[in-house]
């Protein structure tokens, strides 16, 4: 059911999915870890599903400024886009972190959209990959590419409106001591989203012995 931009999930299928993307966002974590060879923390504090007007509504609340993207497209049971966003303004720090802070100004300007499709790439991959191997489906993945613009530009890439939902994470990103805000998002048409619905009730059959 969508109520105001919103749709509503059984507690125990939005429980569940909750589980997957933490199980997901810690093994990314744990990938850029070993990429970055410094202590990575990231965090889920919520997890939402929302019509792409809304996921743009959202972010356009919380961000003022551009935003820079990392997308995959991906495959199998359900499949959509993938996104990870930050504000522009993050973007630079993001980089200068996962290179060591070893770069000057202008090296870190001209290593950014690299680092950053490496970041993405590795975040994204290890995500997807974990909750497709809990749902027990394979998922391919597309490389990945770096897109800036708006929320709008960004949920509407493909040019399909209001089309589908989005699966939307706001994340936080902990490298270094570095504090970098960013956001997961999954962009996916409701026959996608009603399969994976229909993963995530058998993933609670097996978990719960039903």
């Amino acid at each position: 059911m969508i109520a105001q931009g919103r749709i509503e999930l059984e507690p125990l299928e939005r429980d569940a999915l909750t589980e997957l993307v933490n199980i997901g966002v810690s093994r990314a974590a744990a990938s850029l870890r070993k990429m970055v060879g410094e202590q990575v923390l990231l965090s889920v504090p919520s997890v939402e599903v929302v019509t792409r007007n809304s996921a743009a509504a959202l972010i356009r609340e919380r961000e003022q400024g551009e935003l820079v993207a990392v997308l995959q497209d991906f495959s199998g049971v359900f499949s959509g886009r993938a996104l990870l966003i930050f504000p522009q303004a993050n973007s630079l720090s993001l980089v200068h972190a996962v290179t060591g802070g070893a770069l000057s100004p202008e090296e870190t300007a001209e290593m950014e959209q690299e680092a950053l499709a490496e970041t993405g790439n590795v975040v994204l991959n290890s995500c997807l990959a974990t909750m497709a191997n809990m749902l027990q489906q394979p998922l391919s993945m597309s490389l990945p590419e770096v897109i800036r613009g708006d929320g709008l530009v960004l949920f509407d890439s493909e040019g399909q409106g209001d089309a589908g939902v989005v699966l939307f994470l706001y994340i936080n990103f902990s490298i270094n001591d570095r504090d970098i805000r960013g956001y997961i998002a999954m962009l996916m048409d409701l026959p996608s989203l009603e399969a994976l619905r229909t993963l995530i009730a058998q993933f609670i059959a097996r978990v719960t012995g039903d």
